[in-house]
């Protein structure tokens, strides 16, 4: 049971790191007014929508944070 936990944990870790750099690798979203107005266009009018750099990021984020759920309460219940 201590190697089973001892691997989560580490797994664990790792997810939490790529969970934080994902977030950071995103960009905010209030660019000012000068972004609204210029950005919004390019978006709302963009033919990839899905295919933006924040679409994959913002994917990715979805991802690792369900990982990072399972893995926690993984870790809750090897506690017991």
């Amino acid at each position: 049971m201590d190697t089973l936990q001892l691997v989560v944990q580490i797994l664990h870790i790792i997810i939490t790191i790529i969970l934080i750099a994902v977030v950071l690798l995103q960009s905010g979203k209030q660019a000012g007014l000068s972004g609204s107005i210029a950005g919004g266009s390019e978006t709302f009018f963009g033919k990839n929508k899905g295919r933006t750099i924040d679409a994959i990021l913002g994917k990715w984020t979805s991802v690792v944070a369900v990982l990072f759920l399972v893995t926690s309460i993984v870790l809750f219940l090897l506690g017991k």
